[in-house]
Formats: C-alpha cells, structure tokens, sequence
C-alpha cells in the first residue's frame, strides 16, 4: 500500500500548472506595463488682473523608452498666445541635458517650433527652453487652443521636472475668458515624480523566476 506521502508526490500536475500559469501571466503582464506618465496641474497664476479660477489646463509627461513625451492642454475657455511677459514663448520648461535638437514637436496648426535660450518672464524665473509659434501674432490675435504635443530624447521625467531658482517647473503664456493675458505655471510643490517602472519589471522578472521553478519536475525519493 502506497504512502499518503507517496500518493502526494504522484498526484495530478494541474494545479501546480495552473499555478504555473497564473505567476507567468502575472510576469507578463508586470514587464509589458505601459509607459509612466504624470500629470501636472498649471495652478500658479502670473496674469495680470488674474486667469480665473484654477486649474488653468494640464502637463501630461510621459516616460516613453528612452524619450519622454510632453502634452500641455489648457482648460476650456482658454487659450495659448505669445506675449511679451512670456518672452513670446507659448510654453517654457527646463530639461537637464537636453540639447534643442532633442526636441520633436507634433505637426500642429499653427506651426511650432523649439527655442533655446534664457526665457524669463512676469516673476516665474528663467528657463532654458521654449516652444512658440512663430507665424502667430503676438497677444489674442494669435491665440489657438489646440494641444501642445512635443517628445524629448535621451530623457527621462526627472529631466524636464527639475525646478528652476523660483520653484517652477513649466509656464503657459495664457489668454483667460477675462481677457486678461500672461503666464501660468506648474510648481514643484505641485506634485512629485514617483517611482520609475523599474519597480514593476523586477516584480515580473521575479514572478518570470517563480514561475519557471515551480514547472520543473519534482525528483520522487
């Protein structure tokens, strides 16, 4: 008569490969995450006689590979121009190790295009990089609504959400229902870049590992 044990060692492999499949597709699914993003609130209001009542529109970043991808959408009702409190600048970042050449802008009416320099406007600090439109006319006459949509390479989040000496992350030169025009902007104190997704696929590699062991036969004493 066989052993309890015996018969134990012997017994159907379903579950164990049920098992199997659960932390394999639990694996699979931990290493094929989509890309990060975060979303930033423009809150911050530079304008004169005021934008209005908060959030102004949003910064979507997103880790995307080795690139990070950049959305900047205004609230309804709002729109982005060139003014001069904004050094003519749509929008504004700041990007660690970042050369202009980095910089990629969706096709856009009207055309936009990437700027360099040392961008300072209406009490929101300098910033290295700027994104306009320059076919546009300066103030209202030129406003257009259409989201922003740019891609830096060889970058991550936390290049292009490093504060400038003011505490600002990103500005929007804005036109508000009132209209009243000037720049708008994301502080650091706004929020913080979490974790990358390094997290996860060390989870699925894990689980990859747990899985595979647990498919191996057992030798039977």
């Amino acid at each position: 008569m066989k052993s309890v044990h015996s018969l134990a060692e012997h017994s159907s492999p379903r579950p164990r490969l049920a098992l199997v499949a659960v932390l394999l597709a639990i694996g699979l699914l931990a290493t094929a995450l989509p890309a990060q993003a975060i979303t930033f609130q423009l809150t911050s209001d530079h304008v004169t006689g005021g934008a209005g009542t908060p959030p102004f529109g949003t910064v979507t970043v997103t880790q995307n590979g080795a690139n990070v991808d950049v959305t900047v959408a205004l609230a309804t009702g709002y729109s982005f121009v060139k003014t001069g409190s904004a050094d003519f600048q749509n929008f504004k970042l700041n990007a660690t190790g970042v050369i202009l050449g980095d910089i990629t802008i969706d096709a856009h009416v009207p055309s936009l295009v990437a700027a360099t320099g040392a961008f300072n406007g209406d009490g929101t600090g300098i910033f290295a990089f700027g994104i306009n439109a320059p076919t546009a006319a300066n103030g209202g006459a030129g406003a257009f609504t259409s989201d922003i949509v740019f891609h830096v390479a060889n970058a991550t989040i936390a290049d292009l959400t490093a504060p400038n000496a003011l505490g600002n992350i990103f500005v929007a030169d804005i036109l508000a229902p009132n209209g009243n025009t000037g720049p708008v902007d994301v502080t650091a104190t706004v929020t913080t870049v979490p974790d990358s997704g390094s997290t996860f696929l060390l989870l699925g590699v894990g689980l990859f590992g747990i899985g595979l062991g647990a498919s191996r036969p057992r030798k039977v004493a």
